[in-house]
């Protein structure tokens, strides 16, 4: 993976000195909140409904075993003891002090990590498959490009005050694990007749209160060409952008208002100016870039031992159908180890837990470990003959609960328990949900199912690209959730269609249970999953289920 330079270092030490003193400016009084709110929303600082939160990038969602030990040290010393995986494959502490906040800084920094452009009207950390460089469908490793754009966007000065945030995934596989549709630009690498690697380029997706799937602008862009044509869509939407409503600042409104194909029309032409500018010097560092992501020694050894044991064991089997994924190498495995075990909240990980997976890690994975958007932590290398090792340490710590893509895989922001924009409860909503199943015993019968929870319209849970979204609003004074179906955020990414009026919140479990039990009755076979039922059958019978059943709901 990538270590930093002398010049990364030392430019994350003065972000930390600068806002240290920005820290004790605020704390004597200095500056107002007002004044500080903007210093300290560069730095990844939030306000939120209790305290403090602080989030810290981790680029494309790579972190080795000692970074990972460094936040199961902050969690333990400045927070509650744990801390919060995210959709943007970020990590959030949601209780610090603010005079604490500058040694935690220091802490990542001595780590290479920091919570630069974590925040703001700004290119965000750019996201990545969670597989990348292991999967056996990859095309090829996105991540060099993804550190590229990176350091290309970190502190530049023309997008540091953009209409609004700005958010960048790449996939380097034909199956999207990124949700590339669902972004500002969406890149997912391609090959061209020829067999060259490129990118088909998306622009203008997006959820939130206008949930857009992204517009191809590029069928193929060579890589050559990415800093020039990213900056390029950047600077026109720096130009075209609505700074006049913060609702329709994202760059999908400005796709949608100034139309696909003179939006394309003035891309190319931008890029037409800026490319000759680049001069080759992106390609350089592209080149040292690529060299920190070399494949690991991979170990060759037998397999028979995984074999047997999974022959042996059905708690393992278990484990291995639902959280195993193909690596390029036959003798590997890709590990997905579930940070969410039934009736725990989604995402949340402690310091020893933490700790566990940097050691696992490190004696097994080849030092690699991932964040995925889905709010669990990835183990991308790791020999077969290693998995039963690897499944028993992770069962001494609650980490091996088998769920992996199914219905308590739940994704699920932190909602009205902690964020100041939340109009509803989310994380009890899906702990609910994961124990009611878990309770039912009809986890593995339903097979793969993702359900994804917003606490608000801001969308932070990806509800929208849900099989099963829900969304958590307020109805005078109320909660009340909202159902949305058919909802997909890979390579066929499409929005979900809503049910009708919303549940209270005691309603809203057994209306997900109608929902599913009328899945399992009207499904053709065992291998049909809930989409693909969904998408043969249309809304109706599950409308019907949700609205007609006896004793069903209120009105709402």
């Amino acid at each position: 993976m990538y270590s930093y330079s002398d010049f990364d270092a030392a430019f994350v030490r003065a972000r930390v000195a600068q806002f240290t003193q920005q820290v004790e400016r605020r704390l004597d009084g200095s500056l107002t909140e007002e004044e500080f709110r903007p210093l300290r929303l560069m730095n990844g600082l939030y306000l939120q409904l209790h305290a403090y939160m602080l989030r810290v990038a981790i680029p494309y969602g790579t972190l080795n075993p000692n970074q990972m030990r460094q936040l199961a040290h902050i969690a333990e010393t400045w927070d509650k003891g744990y801390g919060h995986f995210t959709t943007r494959q970020n990590i959030q502490f949601n209780w610090p002090k603010l005079p604490d906040v500058p040694a935690i800084l220091g802490a990542l920094a001595d780590v290479e990590m920091h919570a630069i452009q974590t925040s703001g009207n700004t290119v965000r950390n750019v996201t990545a498959d969670h597989f990348a460089g292991a999967a056996a469908d990859e095309i090829e490793d996105p991540r060099p490009y993804a550190e590229l754009l990176r350091q290309w966007s970190t502190d530049h000065p023309e997008f540091q005050f953009l209409p609004r945030k700005f958010k960048i995934a790449i996939t380097g596989s034909p199956n999207d694990r990124a949700v590339t549709r669902a972004h500002d630009i969406g890149l997912r690498m391609v090959r061209n007749a020829a067999g060259e690697s490129g990118f088909e380029v998306l622009v203008g997706g997006g959820l939130g209160r206008t949930p857009m799937i992204g517009r191809v602008v590029r069928d193929f862009l060579p890589v050559q060409d990415l800093l020039p044509y990213v900056e390029s869509v950047l600077s026109v939407y720096n130009t075209l952008g609505r700074r006049d409503n913060k609702y329709k600042a994202r760059i999908k409104i400005t796709v949608h208002e100034t139309g696909k194909e003179e939006i394309s029309r003035m891309i190319e032409e931008r890029f037409a100016e800026i490319r000759p500018l680049f001069g080759g010097a992106d390609q350089a560092l592209l080149s040292d870039i690529r060299a920190a992501f070399a494949p690991p020694a991979f170990r060759n050894a037998p397999v028979d031992g995984y074999n047997a044991f999974y022959a042996a064991d059905p708690v393992f089997r278990a484990w291995a159908d639902t959280n195993l994924s193909a690596h390029r190498n036959d003798q590997y495995a890709i590990v997905t180890i579930s940070v969410k075990a039934h009736g725990q909240t989604p995402g949340d990980a402690t310091a020893d837990q933490m700790r566990l997976m940097a050691d696992l890690a490190e004696r097994y994975g080849h030092g690699d470990l991932r964040i995925s958007h889905e709010q669990n932590v990835i183990l991308p290398h790791v020999h077969k003959s290693d998995l039963p090792a690897v499944h028993a340490a992770l069962s001494q710590l609650g980490l091996a609960t088998a769920n992996v893509g199914l219905i308590s895989d739940i994704i699920a922001c932190p909602g009205m328990d902690y964020c100041a924009l939340a109009t509803a409860r989310s994380i009890p909503i899906a702990t609910q949900i994961a124990t009611r199943f878990d309770e039912l015993k009809l986890e593995h019968e339903i097979g793969p199912l993702k359900i994804k929870i917003s606490g608000c319209i801001n969308a932070c849970g990806h509800h929208h690209v849900g099989h099963i979204g829900i969304l958590g609003l307020d109805r005078a004074g109320v909660e009340n959730y909202q159902i949305t179906l058919g909802g997909d955020g890979t390579e066929n990414a499409v929005i979900g269609e809503k049910t009708g009026p919303g549940f209270a919140y005691d309603e809203i479990i057994p209306a997900i249970e109608r929902i599913v039990l009328a899945y399992l009755a009207l499904r053709e076979s065992a291998e049909e999953t809930f989409l693909d039922a969904y998408r043969r059958l249309g809304m109706e019978p599950f409308k019907d289920a949700l609205y007609t059943n006896e004793g069903s709901r209120d009105a709402a």
